[in-house]
């Protein structure tokens, strides 16, 4: 179609079409046909991912009704870069903008974070997850956001009680919080909240004593089950997440029994105090509940908490991982829970074919069944989850030593829905289990790591059938080679995660294969000793979205190789060159091309001197966010390059 029919349509029809365009690859190729369509997507944009930080002001510039602002991946956001931003950016930029994730934006200090926060008056959505660093005066800079509806301060290790106060006194509408890894808050901090923020309808609190639990002080915060008492008089709560909290116990899920009328969604996961009768008192008082979470926290499942569990009519999901069971349990489910779709019983004792057959009997509609490492499964069981549940999306059967190809047959011909699979260490299988498998065309994540029984025919046949690939695991498939390799290349276009490591048989011929892989993101290769140079420079010169690439252990691959990776691998943001040759001239020119590398794990590098090591590292501060060392270089790297890594908001890692 030439540019000047395009033009005769309305722009209301080529939005509509916009729309129907998922892929970052469909909407580039949208751009590209004229500037007309590229002028639409410019004005209906309204999200926007910034991958490097010398391509901001003109994407603030072109897209100008950006709602969903995301800096996570870029490199470096710190203070500096949100004043250029606020100077130089299009005028009003932030006016609109609803949602800001700052998720890694470790550089980014108080100050900045108030600016942005003051900058955007319909701001509703904040996510600073995994900012080590902040503490109180980075939540004091979010409270500034009076309109906020949902706050992410995951793993924020340094917020505490008063932090949390001025978040809840400042966005009192807040009804969304994830407070997950933030040791510092205890009891006293999730009181207040519960008082000031009452429109609270998602609450993430999990692992909030673990540190406190280890350091063992008398100054050590914690959360308990007073928290639950607070938690309790939420009346708009629906869904409370409290995964590894050591101190809560029944006496807690007893205040809940009688509290947060609307609750649907609750998980205890890892709460080593609670038992069964906390857990039936949750579920007495709360009948409507559509999800509930208890993996790792109870020995057994005792016969009145499975009488109790006949009542919830609308469980959707339950997942009871590491808990011993009965097929009595399975059969009540079977039989009273009509509408499950998601059952987790990953690491559960007493799982046994006769078990699952009671439960598909009446479990159906069943969508996601995570059966890891109950190794009493036979193909018995598979075949019947098979035959019953037409409609299932996801299986995982890791470690199910008794699965072979029998059972494969009926998933490929019955489960044609079927999306992802996990077949980990599952040692029956074969090449004829995968003929079987590329039935279920749907497949778009796989996992066969350490299935020694499959070579590149069976994996030929996966590729040429599931065309719609985009994650496949091959570790330690010693029979899977250059001709698989092949065939991947030539069938999943689509494929964008592989981990192909220690399958020694793959050499450079096999590495160009790969080459042809436009939408591959990330490749784990670890010791593949017939790849060399020759191999990575067909990966780096073909491979533009390569973001993630494990190379440890890959000794054949030197400095040509290395340095192919520093001039066309732009796009890397993770890196592992532990146990490479690599010099030190190479790895300096590595850390200072590569402008979007956020992780680095350089262990064990004996080429490298210690003053390269320096280098590199001085070559890529003010970008990097980890960098995982040997030991031995603690006190041989200046003290001044660590502290200034330090404070950039980089992590150090020692080996």
């Amino acid at each position: 179609m030439s540019e000047s029919l395009l033009c005769l349509l309305t722009e209301d029809l080529l939005v509509r079409v916009l729309h129907h365009l998922h892929s970052d690859a469909d909407r580039k190729s949208w751009r590209l046909v004229c500037k007309h369509l590229n002028r639409v997507e410019s004005i209906t944009r309204t999200t926007i991912r910034i991958l490097r930080i010398e391509f901001l002001l003109a994407l603030l510039h072109k897209f100008r009704n950006i709602q969903e602002l995301d800096l996570s991946l870029c490199p470096r956001i710190d203070d500096g870069a949100v004043k250029v931003m606020q100077s130089q950016g299009s005028p009003g930029w932030t006016r609109g903008l609803k949602r800001l994730v700052l998720s890694r934006a470790t550089g980014l200090g108080h100050s900045g974070l108030e600016q942005l926060v003051r900058a955007c008056p319909l701001l509703e959505a904040v996510d600073v997850s995994h900012c080590w660093g902040f503490g109180d005066r980075e939540a004091a800079a979010i409270s500034c956001g009076t309109r906020l509806r949902e706050v992410n301060m995951d793993k924020c290790l340094g917020v505490t009680d008063i932090g949390l106060a001025r978040i809840a006194v400042g966005c009192s509408r807040l009804e969304r919080l994830s407070l997950k890894w933030c040791f510092e808050i205890s009891d006293l901090g999730v009181d207040l909240l519960c008082k000031k923020c009452f429109y609270l309808k998602v609450l993430d609190v999990s692992y909030l004593k673990s540190w406190s639990s280890i350091l063992a002080t008398p100054e050590s915060v914690e959360v308990t089950s007073e928290s639950l008492r607070s938690i309790a008089s939420l009346l708009y709560l629906e869904v409370l997440v409290m995964v590894g909290c050591s101190l809560v116990d029944d006496v807690g899920l007893r205040y809940l029994e009688n509290g947060c009328p609307l609750l649907k969604t609750i998980d205890v996961s890892r709460c080593n105090c609670i038992s069964s009768s906390g857990l039936i008192s949750l579920v007495s008082g709360h009948v409507d509940l559509v999800q509930i979470g208890a993996g790792y926290c109870l020995s057994e499942l005792s016969g009145p908490l499975v009488h109790c569990l006949k009542n919830l009519e609308q469980l959707s999901a339950i997942r009871i991982d590491g808990v011993r069971v009965s097929d009595f349990f399975l059969q009540t489910i079977g039989k009273n829970c009509k509408f499950i779709v998601e059952l987790g019983l990953s690491k559960c004792i007493g799982v046994t074919n006769m078990g699952i057959l009671h439960l598909v009997s009446g479990c159906g509609s069943l969508k996601i069944l995570d059966l890891t490492c109950c190794r009493s499964i036979t193909d018995a069981a598979i075949s019947t989850i098979a035959d019953s549940c037409p409609d299932l999306v996801c299986l995982r059967l890791e470690s199910c030593d008794m699965v072979t190809e029998n059972c494969i047959y009926h998933l490929g011909s019955s489960c044609l829905l079927l999306e992802e699979l996990d077949l980990t260490d599952c040692s029956g299988i074969n090449d004829i289990a995968l003929k079987y498998l590329s039935g279920c065309s749907e497949l778009v994540r796989l996992k066969l790591g350490l299935c020694t029984n499959i070579s590149d025919i069976g994996l030929s046949q996966i590729a040429y059938n599931c065309r719609k690939m985009a994650e496949l695991d091959l570790y330690r498939c010693v029979y899977i080679g250059d001709d698989g390799l092949a065939a991947l290349a030539s069938g999943c276009k689509k494929l964008m995660k592989l981990n192909v490591s220690y399958c020694n048989r793959i050499t450079d011929k096999g590495m160009e294969y790969l080459s042809h892989l436009g939408e591959l993101s990330e490749l784990e290769m670890r010791g593949l000793s017939n790849v060399t140079s020759i191999g990575i420079k067909a990966v780096a010169l073909s491979c533009k979205r390569l973001a993630d690439l494990d190379l440890k252990h890959c000794e054949k691959i030197d400095d040509s190789g290395f340095w192919a990776l520093a001039f066309y691998s732009q796009n890397l943001r993770q890196i592992n060159l532990s146990n490479c040759n690599v010099s030190d001239v190479v790895l300096c020119l590595m850390m200072g091309n590569l402008k979007r590398l956020q992780d680095a794990k350089l262990v064990h590098l004996f080429k490298v001197t210690v003053k390269g090591m320096e280098l590199a590292l001085r070559a890529c501060c003010g970008r990097i966010k980890k960098v995982k060392l040997h030991s031995s270089l603690r006190f041989l790297i200046s003290s001044e390059i660590l502290d200034t890594f330090q404070a950039q908001g980089c992590k150090v890692r020692w080996d």
